[in-house]
């Protein structure tokens, strides 16, 4: 008589089962969604789909944290006074950086 195999369970999905692999642009699509993520801007399961792989990528976790931590500081700071000059030099370089890629 032989044994019948029976079919393995298949564990249930848990941040840590997510894979992750930073050389198909799983991170690099992260980082283009990061500013949306904060302010809670994304539909629930893309939020859902950025938490899973913020479990499996500890760079990612750090990096949003520590960007998240940056956010609340300069949401709590006065805004600096500028003067028009002020303003019309960041302009300049603003602009001269983006012409520059």
């Amino acid at each position: 008589m032989t044994k019948k195999k029976t079919p393995a369970k298949e564990k249930p999905s848990s941040p840590s089962s997510h894979p992750h692999t930073h050389g198909q642009g799983h991170c690099l699509d992260l980082l283009k969604q990061l500013s949306a993520y904060i302010d809670d801007e994304l539909p629930s399961d893309i939020c859902r789909e950025i938490r899973r792989h913020l479990g499996a990528c500890p760079n990612c976790e750090v990096f949003i944290a520590s960007l998240q931590h940056t956010v609340a500081l300069c949401r709590h700071r006065p805004v600096p006074p500028l003067t028009s000059a002020d303003r019309l030099n960041m302009r300049r370089t603003i602009l001269d950086a983006a012409n520059a890629r």
